[in-house]
């Protein structure tokens, strides 16, 4: 017993490699001696293979078995050595999977795929907006980026994967594979006080951003309304102005009753309608005839870009390269552009 016990230890120490190369010796060798041993018996290595196998995994399915004595030796020490050497193959498989289910979880773990979102800053509005995100695109993938020691969401959730590193730091953009992403969204710091120092990383994280991907739509959520010139260098394509932003809807709801239900909906795609972005058409030549065309379908033109006084513009003529947004609901807008995925 010292002896098979000291073996198995050996086999244990051994680099996975090392065991699956021994194991694949050890299979084809005793698949070679069954099979001289006695050919008319099994009649093709095939079936001495199928035997090598079987013995290993359990004792024998009773269709081959060996003949002679010398077959019977042979088997019985193929049994002992065999069912402890893929015992211990099975173990490093298993703990294969063990090790790598461990390092996802915390976050050790490149992501290889392409047109995902990626988070940086955990939070719970960083939460509340993946939960946005996968409710309303099936298909999306998110890279959550933070320096949180274990994934702070539930590790069942496929269609989101950790990185754990520094936010600054060039090589924890390249773990999350940043360079193909769809865009980025920058959450400010919760756990900094100073709204100064908040938007001071919020700026180096940026930076590093535009440094790898700048061609990746990239949102940062920005404390100070008077921070935006210190970031006029960086290309940020959309700014969130969180405090600015709750204190505005915070009066409107004591001036205008009630209006805080409908910046809910506006802001939620869960609920109600929402705004959408819809390409010009070739036909149509000035606002005026957008707004009725798209007005017949169901929906509502609100804005060209940041210009929202367009039944102002009306008989302006159209560009081709205008950004107009729509106030419809999901069905309108699958109608309207045949988004399909949304």
């Amino acid at each position: 017993m010292h002896f098979f016990r000291k073996f198995a230890v050996q086999l244990i120490r051994l680099k996975n490699a090392t065991v699956l190369l021994a194991t694949l010796i050890f299979v084809a060798a005793c698949t070679v001696v069954m099979y001289s041993l006695e050919p008319d018996n099994f009649g093709t290595i095939f079936n001495a293979f199928y035997f090598v196998l079987t013995t290993f995994a359990t004792v024998g399915y009773g269709d081959f078995s060996p003949v002679t004595v010398i077959g019977k030796i042979v088997t019985i020490l193929m049994y002992f050595i065999g069912i402890g050497l893929l015992g211990v193959v099975i173990g490093k498989i298993v703990d294969g999977f063990t090790v790598f289910k461990r390092r996802r979880e915390e976050g050790k773990v490149a992501y290889m795929d392409k047109e995902h979102i990626v988070i940086i800053g955990w939070s719970k509005k960083a939460g509340i907006a993946m939960k946005e995100i996968l409710e309303n695109d099936e298909e999306m993938e998110i890279v959550v980026v933070d320096t949180l020691s274990e994934t702070p969401v539930d590790p069942g959730e496929d269609r989101v994967h950790y990185i754990q590193g520094s936010v600054t730091n060039e090589e924890t953009y390249v773990q999350a594979n940043l360079d193909t992403a769809k865009a980025v969204i920058i959450f400010s710091d919760d756990t900094i006080q100073d709204l100064s120092l908040r938007d001071a990383k919020t700026l180096s994280i940026a930076l590093t951003v535009e440094r790898i991907a700048p061609n990746v739509h990239t949102t940062a959520e920005i404390m100070a309304k008077h921070h935006l010139a210190n970031f006029a260098h960086v290309r940020v394509d959309d700014f969130l102005l969180s405090q600015d932003t709750i204190s505005h809807m915070a009066v409107r709801s004591v001036m205008d009753q009630g209006i805080s239900k409908v910046y809910t909906q506006l802001i939620s795609q869960t609920d109600g309608a929402d705004v959408f972005q819809v390409t010009p058409r070739p036909e149509w030549t000035t606002y005026r005839e957008a707004f009725i065309q798209l007005l017949e379908q169901g929906a509502t033109l609100i804005a060209d870009e940041e210009s929202m006084k367009l039944h102002h513009r009306l008989h302006d003529p159209l560009p081709q390269n205008a950004r107009l947004f729509v106030l419809c609901d999901k069905a309108t807008i699958v109608k309207i552009e045949g988004r399909a995925g949304e």
